[in-house]
């Protein structure tokens, strides 16, 4: 098998991790790999740990590529690596997480065996970082959506699916035909709805049940840090942001083009109701609510969210329905 697959990954500070992520490559069962390791401004020992493995996978056969950049997040990182790869599969992991031994091979010999399929995804485990071993749960369990192929508008919307980026796989060509300038909308908030946007737009994804990676759970990370509430406000700005100038990018008609920058509109209004709801901010709620009710889109949710922002013991009420709710879904 000659096929190349090419592995980017950026990285920030990763001295604590770094090793792990990078033996977990270098184990892989299938060595036809291009790992470009990008350096996202580390003030630690980030360069030296990652230096010192491009003799190790020199001996294995495998292609290590090093890259430095001044901070800038890491989908401007994310892009130094689109700019250089060669395989012809691609896959972008996070370097505090871990893939399985065969989760290189796994998703490439799908890939070659099932033409049809542009993209590739699999389950992984959920863990916390100083058990590995105890699994927290997996994404793919209890979903009722894990064989959907058509992904572009869950994704979206955010609808049972799951963004951990060493669970997928894309073919470089299909990627390519989506995204020939090889550069994706940069933002310190992401890189995935990028990467996966205009690739499910046209293209099919399939799915591997099984659990080929380890989505790493830390306590300082930057999608697991907890933030206060103007945090998440600016989240939310940022993620509609990075949504919307991805699907301005992308070639789609006019029409349709306007429906999915319509529904990206409407989620993020109501996810800021939602938020202002939870910290009893009166004020933001109110008004969340009454762009929704003047466009003709809020629902029963929408008003019950507004009104328990008003009353403490609805609110706990609402809060214990959704607990019992999730247990038995």
């Amino acid at each position: 098998m000659d096929k190349m697959v090419s592995i980017i990954t950026p990285c920030f500070n990763g001295e604590k991790f770094v090793s792990r992520y990078l033996e977990s490559i270098l184990n892989q069962t299938y060595k036809n790999i291009e790992m470009i390791f990008v350096n996202d401004g580390s003030a630690d020992k980030t360069e030296s740990i990652a230096k010192s493995y491009i003799s190790k996978f020199k001996e294995k056969g495998m292609k290590f590529k090093y890259i430095y950049q001044e901070n800038g997040g890491q989908a401007s990182a994310l892009n130094k690596g689109l700019e250089i790869f060669e395989g012809d599969y691609l896959t972008w992991p996070d370097s505090d997480d871990v893939l399985t031994i065969d989760s290189i091979e796994k998703k490439m010999l799908f890939l070659e065996k099932n033409k049809e399929y542009g993209l590739v995804r699999t389950d992984a485990a959920i863990v916390i970082e100083n058990n590995l071993d105890k699994i927290q749960g997996r994404f793919a369990k209890n979903n009722a959506n894990k064989l959907k192929e058509d992904l572009f508008l869950d994704l979206i919307t955010e609808n049972r699916v799951w963004f951990a980026p060493g669970c997928y796989m894309v073919r470089a060509k299909s990627f390519l035909d989506v995204n020939p300038s090889r550069t994706i909308y940069e933002s310190r908030a992401g890189q995935n709805w990028q990467m996966l946007l205009p690739i499910t737009y046209k293209y099919k994804c399939g799915f591997i049940d099984e659990t080929l990676y380890l989505y790493v759970i830390r306590e300082n990370s930057h999608s697991h840090r907890k933030i206060d509430y103007r945090k998440m406000l600016e989240r939310c700005d940022d993620h509609q942001d990075i949504l919307v100038n991805t699907i301005e990018n992308m070639d789609i008609q006019k029409d349709e083009k306007m429906r999915y920058l319509n529904i990206i509109k409407e989620k993020y209004i109501r996810k800021k109701l939602y938020i202002a709801s939870e910290f009893k901010d009166h004020k933001l709620a109110d008004k969340q609510y009454s762009i929704l009710k003047n466009n003709n889109i809020a629902n029963v949710n929408d008003f019950i969210q507004c009104l328990s922002c008003k009353n403490t013991i609805l609110n706990i009420a609402i809060k214990g329905f959704i607990k019992i709710k999730r247990c038995l879904t």
